[in-house]
C-alpha cells in the first residue's frame, strides 16, 4: 500500500520535471581564444540544426533532455545534454588528435594492471581472472558482472544463479553450462570456470554462494583469448571473498607515477587579491554597522546577482554571527533563486558549511521537487536528514531510490554513483543500527563490511557544466590529478549528465600518514557564472568516532592551480 501511494507521487514528479516547454539556447563557440565560424550544432534524434556565425555565436530551440552535438572538421566533437537551467552554453573546442608521449597514448582506454589491482576493491566492474584483472567498462564486447549485493537466498546454488536470467544466453544441458546461447549449444563447447585463478571444467557446485564476491561471464573471443582452446566455449569467472587478497590500505595513486608538484600554486592570500571590490570593502569593515553600510552601498548595483547576495549573507553569518540579518538578505532576494536548482544547491552548501542543517534541508527539498529524476537529489536529501539526526528518514530515502531503480523508473550508474551511494547507505546502517531498529533486532541487521576506514574526501559541485582538475598531493609532494572536463574525460561527464549526479570521492589510506594537499584548477562552466565546490572531509570514516567537516569554495579564477585545503590523513583540516 505504501509503495502504491509513493509510486504515483514520483511519477507525477517525473512528468513535471521532464515536461518542459521549448526555449531558446544561445552561446558562443571558441577555441579558448578566438571564435569559430561554421560549427555545426544539431540536436541528436531531431531534425534541428544550426551553425555559428562569424563571431562564433549561435542560437537554437531546445527542450530539457535534448542532447546537443557540436562538430567541426579537425576538432573534437562535443556532446552536451540540455538541463532545466541551461540557457547559455559557450563550449571550447579543441583539436581532435592522438598524441604519442613516450609510451602513453592520449585518450587510450588502456589502464595498467597495477591501477586495476588498486581499483578492484572500489570498482565492482573489475573482475580478477587467471590472467590478470579485467575491467568490464574497458573490455571489448559486453561483460556482465554481478557482486555479492545481487546474490540472494533466492539462488539456491551456482547453477540457479547462472541460469535464472541474471546472465542472458546462459543455459544448462546435460550437466554442462553454455554461454553462447541456446541456438549454439550443439555447435559450441561448454564453458569453463575460473575460480580465483584456478580453471575447472566441471561446474563448481561446491561453492558457497555466500562466499562469492563477484562473478562474470566472458562469452566473446576478445575476452577469452588468454585461455586458448580451453576457453573456446566461454569462461565464467568467480572471485570468492576468501580468495580475494584484502588491501589493508588504500593505495596512494600519486606514488604509482613520478609526479612531483612544481610551479605556482595560488594560496588563499593570492586568491583574495582577486575578490570583487564589494567583498574587499565589506571585509575591511571595522564593525557590524560599517559592514551593513557597504552592503547598502552595493545592493542596488548588484540587484540582479544572486552571487552577490550569497557572498554577503555568508559574510554576515561567518564574520558577525548574525544569521538573522543574513537570512533577511536571502529572503528579500529569493526571486533570484526560485526554481533554479543550481543556485539553490549553492545556497544549501553554505548552510551545510555553517552547520545550519534545517535551512539546508529546506532548500534541498526544493531541489528534490525540481529534480526528482536526478540521482544526486536522493543522495543530497538523505545526507541532509542524516545531518539532522533523522536517520530513519535518511534510510527511507535510500530505500526509495533503490525501489525506483529496481522497478525501472530510474537507471543506476554502477561505475561511480552506485558504489558511492552504497557506501553511504552501509555507513548509515553500520553506525546507526540501534536508531533504525530496536535493540533486539539491531544485531541481526545486515550491513556490508566497508573495507575502508580512514580519511574520506567527498566533492560535490552545484553546476553540472563545471570543468576542473582536482589535484591530490601526498606528504612526499607527489600528486594524482582527477580530470573532469570534456577534453580529458568526456565519458565521465556524459555519464554524470545521463544519471544526474555531480559527486566524486577520494580515499586517503594510512600507508603514508602526514599532511595532504588538495588543489583545483578551474576550467569554467560554459558561462560567466561561478561554480561552487563543496568538500566534505570524513575523519575516522567507518568507525564509531567518525566525524566530518564541510568546506565550500567559490570557483571563479580559471586555468590556474589554486590551493583548496590541507588535511591530515588522521586529524583535521590544517589550513585553507
Amino acid at each position: 500500500m505504501k509503495n502504491a501511494i509513493l509510486l504515483p507521487f514520483f511519477l507525477l514528479l517525473f512528468v513535471v520535471a521532464i515536461g518542459q516547454q521549448k526555449r531558446t539556447l544561445v552561446g558562443k563557440v571558441s577555441d579558448g581564444k578566438s571564435p569559430i565560424e561554421n560549427v555545426n550544432i544539431s540536436i541528436i534524434e531531431k531534425d534541428i540544426s544550426t551553425v555559428t556565425d562569424g563571431e562564433g555565436k549561435y542560437e537554437v530551440q531546445v527542450e530539457t533532455g535534448d542532447k546537443l552535438k557540436f562538430s567541426y572538421t579537425g576538432l573534437k566533437t562535443i556532446f552536451i545534454k540540455v538541463e532545466d537551467v541551461t540557457k547559455i552554453l559557450n563550449p571550447i573546442m579543441v583539436p581532435d588528435i592522438t598524441e604519442l608521449d613516450e609510451v602513453i597514448v592520449q585518450n587510450s582506454r588502456r589502464i595498467s594492471q597495477k591501477d586495476l589491482e588498486m581499483d578492484y576493491v572500489l570498482n565492482k566492474n573489475i573482475i580478477r581472472t587467471a590472467f590478470g584483472y579485467l575491467d568490464a567498462d574497458r573490455a571489448p564486447g559486453n561483460v556482465r558482472i554481478i557482486d555479492d549485493s545481487e546474490i540472494t537466498s533466492v539462488n539456491l546454488d551456482i547453477i540457479s544463479l547462472l541460469t535464472t536470467g541474471r546472465f542472458p544466453g546462459v543455459s544448462i544441458l546435460n550437466g554442462r553450462i553454455f554461454v553462447r546461447g541456446a541456438g549454439s549449444i550443439t555447435q559450441s563447447p561448454p564453458a569453463v570456470f575460473d575460480v580465483d585463478g584456478q580453471i575447472f571444467t566441471d561446474i563448481p557446485v561446491w561453492i558457497d554462494l555466500g562466499n562469492i564476491k563477484r562473478i562474470a561471464v566472458l562469452n566473446n573471443l576478445a575476452t577469452t583469448v588468454s585461455y586458448g582452446s580451453t576457453g573456446a566455449g566461454g569462461v565464467i569467472v568467480i572471485n570468492t571473498i576468501s580468495g580475494t587478497p584484502r588491501l589493508d590500505n588504500i593505495v596512494d595513486r600519486a606514488r604509482l607515477r613520478n609526479n612531483y608538484v612544481s610551479g605556482k600554486v595560488l594560496t588563499k592570500t593570492d586568491l583574495d587579491r582577486n575578490k570583487p571590490t564589494y567583498l574587499k570593502e565589506v571585509e575591511a569593515s571595522g564593525n557590524f554597522e560599517a559592514a551593513t553600510a557597504v552592503f547598502e552601498k552595493y545592493k542596488n548595483t548588484y540587484s540582479s546577482s544572486p552571487y552577490f547576495f550569497m557572498d554577503m549573507a555568508t559574510y554576515f553569518t561567518e564574520k558577525w554571527n548574525n544569521s538573522e540579518y543574513a537570512d533577511a538578505i536571502i529572503d528579500t532576494n529569493s526571486r533570484l533563486f526560485k526554481d533554479n536548482p543550481v543556485l539553490l544547491k549553492a545556497l544549501a552548501y553554505h548552510y551545510e558549511e555553517q552547520g545550519r542543517y534545517e535551512k539546508a534541508n529546506a532548500v534541498l527539498k526544493e531541489v528534490f521537487i525540481l529534480r526528482p529524476n536526478y540521482a544526486q537529489s536522493y543522495l543530497d536529501i538523505a545526507n541532509s536528514y542524516r545531518d539532522l539526526n533523522q536517520v530513519k528518514q535518511a534510510a527511507a530515502i535510500y530505500a526509495r531510490y533503490d525501489y525506483l531503480v529496481q522497478e525501472g523508473f530510474m537507471e543506476q550508474d554502477s561505475i561511480v554513483f552506485g558504489p558511492l551511494l552504497e557506501r553511504e547507505f552501509n555507513n548509515l546502517l553500520s553506525l546507526n543500527r540501534n536508531a533504525l531498529v530496536n535493540s533486539t533486532k539491531s544485531a541481526k541487521l545486515y550491513t556490508a563490511q566497508d573495507e575502508f576506514e580512514s580519511t574520506r574526501l567527498v566533492f560535490e559541485w552545484n553546476d553540472s557544466e563545471a570543468e576542473f582538475d582536482l589535484q591530490f598531493v601526498n606528504p612526499e609532494n607527489q600528486y594524482y590529478t582527477w580530470q573532469h572536463s570534456l577534453m580529458d574525460n568526456p565519458e565521465t561527464v556524459y555519464r554524470e549528465k545521463d544519471f544526474g549526479y555531480n559527486v566524486t570521492e577520494y580515499l586517503l589510506g594510512g600507508s603514508l600518514p602526514g599532511t595532504w594537499g588538495v588543489n583545483v584548477k578551474y576550467l569554467g562552466n560554459k558561462s560567466l557564472t561561478p561554480t561552487y565546490l563543496k568538500a566534505t572531509v570524513y575523519y575516522n570514516y567507518g568507525s564509531s568516532s567518525q566525524r566530518k567537516e564541510t568546506k565550500v569554495f567559490k570557483l571563479t579564477l580559471k586555468d590556474v592551480n589554486q590551493e583548496l585545503f590541507k588535511v591530515q590523513s588522521v586529524g583535521g583540516i590544517v589550513t585553507e
